[in-house]
């Protein structure tokens, strides 16, 4: 599987990095991890089916936007995002985010329902607990070299990042912000949300075990399906192809299924 066109993700506004596919069916906008850019992406355009357009929030503090203060709060990140994606909700598109790209995903999700607007056609969930979990550590509080330890530990920063003291430095305050804005204000349980929901998750992820995962399926009253992926906290790392290939051929098959139906 993979796309015709193949275009390079690109910024193409404050929030919005966008590998352009003329012609696109459906659209895949992607909400990336505590501390990370749009470019986490950047090698899914190419895997992703013919006729998918990729589209990676770009958020403050990050990449092309390091000079501007990150979100503290979700609320106000949820409310700058309604109206920065407008664009994108027209037409079929689905949402997947990572951790807290997760919790962001989904709160997009239902705030786009509180306001009578068309949501995702489907919600893939990633490495990501489900609202009411319990018993999963916080660690926005913690020192700095014990909080730095935790984060390296997950994985997911580049080697050759975490060896460069002053990157570090200069990444740590973005961290421990986003980690906070989850941590403090986590996902609430809410009425159940009618598209499909998809959770993904490494088997030996210490921040999202199995446990903490199944009770995503509450959260909506369409299908919910769970795959899990060998690996931890940033499995698909190592499984990029794998896990892009699955979320595609999911669309899809959601697709067809409307249009058989």
């Amino acid at each position: 599987m993979g796309s015709s066109w193949g275009c390079e993700l690109l910024p193409e506004s404050r929030y919005v990095w966008r590998a352009r596919n003329p012609g696109h069916t459906h659209r895949l906008i992607c909400f990336p991890h505590a501390g990370a850019g749009a470019s986490a992406f950047a090698g899914w355009a190419g895997l992703l089916p013919p006729g998918t357009e990729l589209v990676a929030v770009q958020l403050p503090g990050r990449q092309n936007r390091v000079a501007e203060e990150p979100f503290s709060e979700s609320g106000p990140l949820v409310t700058a995002l309604l109206h920065a994606l407008r664009p994108e909700f027209g037409g079929a598109f689905s949402f997947f985010g990572h951790s807290g790209g997760a919790a962001l995903a989904y709160e997009l999700t239902c705030a786009l329902r509180a306001r009578g607007r068309p949501g995702p056609e489907h919600l893939f969930l990633s490495a990501q607990p489900a609202p009411g979990t319990t018993g999963i550590r916080r660690l926005h509080h913690l020192p700095d070299d014990e909080f730095l330890a935790e984060v390296l530990a997950l994985g997911g920063i580049d080697p050759e990042l975490s060896g460069d003291p002053d990157a570090i430095a200069l990444l740590l305050p973005l961290l421990r912000t986003d980690f906070g804005l989850w941590e403090r204000d986590p996902p609430a349980r809410k009425d159940p949300l009618e598209c499909p929901v998809t959770v993904l998750c490494g088997e030996s992820d210490p921040r999202a075990p199995l446990t903490s995962v199944t009770g995503w399926e509450s959260a909506t009253t369409g299908e919910f399906r769970i795959r899990v992926f060998p690996g931890g906290h940033f499995y698909f790392h190592d499984a990029a192809a794998e896990v892009v290939s699955f979320i595609g051929d999911t669309m899809l098959a959601a697709t067809t299924g409307r249009r058989n139906a």
